[in-house]
C-alpha cells in the first residue's frame, strides 16, 4: 500500500487558489489517520466487559496508540479507501471470593497488530495480555478474550465500513452531492446550459463506453497485458502447477490439470473451475472470491502469446467483476487488478527470474 502523500503526481491534484478539484477528475486524497484514532478512542475505550459474573469484573480503559496508514482517495465521485494500522488499548480486571474480597487487581493490554483494507473480508487477529500470569490472572485472560473479542471484531467492522462510505470525507461528499446550484443571469444561463449540453454528450458518450466495457451494471472488467523473459509455455506449467503456485504465493493451492477441475488458491479465499485449457496457449476459468456475495462468479481468460523465441506476452481478461463485496467494500476491482499484478505476475518475475 502506497504511504500517504506519496501516490503517483499525475493523479494526485496539487492545491488550487480555490481549493477546487473539478469534476473530482485526479485522485482527492485525505489522511484518515488522525480520524482512525478518535473512531477507535471513541468506540474502544471506558468500556465494561464484565460487571460481576462469576466474580470478575473487567473493563476496557483507553486506546493507547493507533499506528500506520490510512487514507481516502475519492475520483471523479468515487471512493477509494486505502488502511494499514495497528490499535493497542489497555484494560483492567478485578476478581473477587464468594463474600465480594477482593482476590485479583490486574491490568493488562490487548492488541490487533494489523488492520488492513486487503483483508478487509478477514477477522483480525486480536492479542490479550496480562501482566499477572497466575491462575486468577489466567481467568480474568481467558474471560476477557472470550467475551471482548466479538466486540471488538464487530467495531472492526464498523470501521471498515466507515471507511469504504468515505471515512472523514463521507459528510463532505453528500453535501456536494445534495447542494443546489445556483442560477444565474439569462446570458449566463444560456452560456452554461451550453456547456452542459456538450458535458452531456460527453458524458452519454463515457457512459456508453463505459457499460460495453464492463458488460453489465454493477461489474467490471480488468483488462492487462503482461510481458516475460521465457516461453510461453514456462508460464503456463507455473500457473497450472500447485507446487509451483505455493511457492510464489506462499501460500495453498490446490489445481486440477484437466477441463471441467476444480482449483483453491490462496489458501481457499479464490476458488473455481477450468472451463477451457489449451497448453501454452489459453487458461479459461470461473474464479470466485470467498468475500463476494452468493451466486456471483468471474470469468477469467489468460491468453499467451509468443511474439519471439523466450518472450512471452500474457493478456489477461478477468470480467464480471462485482464492484462491491458482501461486506459493502467497494474497492474490490481496484485489489483485484493490484492481485493480479503484485501478487501474480511480479512474484512470478521475482520468484523464477523472468523479469524484462
Amino acid at each position: 500500500m502506497a504511504k500517504y502523500g506519496e501516490g503517483d503526481k499525475r493523479w494526485i491534484v496539487e492545491e488550487r487558489p480555490d481549493g477546487a478539484n473539478v469534476h473530482n477528475w485526479h485522485w482527492a486524497e485525505t489522511d484518515c489517520l488522525p480520524w482512525s484514532k478518535t473512531f477507535f478512542t471513541k468506540s474502544l475505550s471506558d468500556l465494561t466487559i464484565l460487571d460481576c459474573q462469576g466474580n470478575l469484573s473487567i473493563k476496557t480503559k483507553k486506546v493507547e496508540k493507533v499506528d500506520g496508514e490510512a487514507y481516502v482517495n475519492v475520483r471523479k465521485g468515487k471512493i477509494i479507501p486505502g488502511y494499514e494500522i495497528s490499535l493497542s488499548l489497555s484494560w483492567e480486571g478485578e476478581a473477587k471470593d464468594g463474600e465480594g474480597k477482593t482476590l485479583l487487581k490486574a491490568e493488562g493490554n490487548l492488541e490487533i497488530p494489523y488492520i488492513s483494507d486487503e483483508n478487509a473480508d478477514e477477522d483480525p487477529e486480536v492479542k490479550v495480555t496480562i501482566k499477572d500470569e497466575g491462575p486468577i490472572g489466567k481467568a480474568l485472560k481467558e474471560a476477557m478474550l472470550a467475551k471482548w473479542k466479538p466486540l471488538v471484531l464487530e467495531k472492526v467492522s464498523d470501521f471498515v465500513k466507515a471507511m469504504a462510505k468515505g471515512g472523514p470525507v463521507k459528510d463532505e461528499l453528500e453535501a456536494k452531492k445534495s447542494a443546489p446550484k445556483n442560477t444565474t443571469t439569462t446570458t449566463t444561463s444560456n452560456s452554461n446550459s451550453a456547456a452542459m449540453s456538450k458535458e452531456k454528450v460527453g458524458v452519454e458518450k463515457e457512459a456508453k463506453k463505459e457499460v460495453k466495457k464492463e458488460g453489465k451494471k454493477g461489474f467490471k472488467t480488468i483488462t492487462m497485458s503482461e510481458k516475460f523473459s521465457c516461453r510461453a509455455m514456462d508460464m503456463y506449467e507455473i500457473l497450472m502447477d500447485e507446487n509451483r503456485w505455493k511457492g510464489f504465493t506462499q501460500s495453498n493451492a490446490r489445481i486440477s490439470k484437466e477441463v471441467g477441475g476444480q482449483f483453491s488458491i490462496f489458501d481457499g479465499s479464490v476458488t473455481g473451475i477450468n472451463l477451457e485449457l489449451q497448453e501454452g496457449k489459453l487458461i479459461a476459468q470461473r474464479w470466485r472470491f470467498g468475500s463476494w456475495s452468493d451466486g456471483i462468479d468471474s470469468t477469467v481468460r489468460l491468453v499467451f502469446n509468443e511474439p519471439e523465441p523466450g518472450v512471452t506476452v500474457i493478456k489477461l481478461t478477468h470480467s464480471d467483476v462485482p464492484e462491491e463485496d458482501r461486506y459493502g467494500n467497494a474497492t474490490l476491482v481496484e485489489n483485484t487488478e493490484r492481485g493480479w499484478r503484485d501478487l501474480i505476475f511480479n512474484k512470478i518475475r521475482a520468484v523464477f527470474g523472468f523479469g524484462i
